[in-house]
């Protein structure tokens, strides 16, 4: 957990309410938290339901785990302090976004139970969607687009999830995909499914 290490700041009330944001929404804010092994599918599944929610007139938005590197992280690698600061900023980022009444989908390896945790324990009940995308590490190295699995497996990349670093996967996420045997718009039609029977589509 991070320390608190400014002095003399006081926090400021907003005059519009959570409440008053989602009712602009016309929905309430979440946290759509995608997490498995590199190439499981959680960027391009995360997209897709952007698309369909965004085609319903939701507000939304995508933070990945490489441009939000490219940006807000790019000062931090890829060591277990690093990955815990990683996973903290984008939680309090993705926390913004729920009290704006913005359905913030987020596509991120945070290969540690206690990291992804930390994030669920900054929100409400029932804003934190933990979306667990099962795939297989023989199916995530067959895939491989960015061809990191191979460097990982030749020595060329320290520390890669499911090679020499270790990835730990949820117990009780709310949504659980099957990343090996299902298409992209089966599981993102199952993310939406999800959604809407548990009203986090409608107020």
């Amino acid at each position: 957990m991070a320390q608190q290490i400014a002095t003399n700041i006081t926090w400021h009330e907003h005059h519009v309410s959570k409440a008053e944001r989602a009712g602009l929404s016309g929905h309430p804010g979440s946290v759509l938290w995608f997490t498995g092994l590199s190439a499981c599918g959680k960027s391009t599944i995360a997209n897709t339901v952007d698309h369909m929610l965004h085609a319903q007139g939701k507000r939304t938005f995508v933070l990945d785990g490489d441009n939000i590197r490219h940006g807000l992280n790019k000062n931090l690698g890829f060591s277990a302090a690093d990955r815990a600061e990683n996973i903290r900023r984008i939680g309090e980022v993705a926390k913004l976004f729920c009290d704006a009444g913005v359905i913030a989908l987020t596509a991120f390896i945070s290969p540690y139970r206690a990291d992804r945790d930390a994030v669920r324990a900054l929100l409400q009940p029932g804003e934190f969607v933990e979306i667990f995308v099962n795939a297989s590490l023989e199916t995530c190295e067959k895939r491989d687009p960015k061809g990191l699995y191979k460097k990982a497996r030749a020595g060329e990349i320290k520390g890669f999830t499911g090679i020499d670093d270790p990835y730990e996967p949820p117990q009780n996420a709310e949504i659980v995909l099957d990343g090996d045997n299902r298409t992209i718009d089966e599981l993102a039609a199952e993310v939406v499914e999800y959604l809407t029977t548990h009203g986090r589509l409608s107020l």
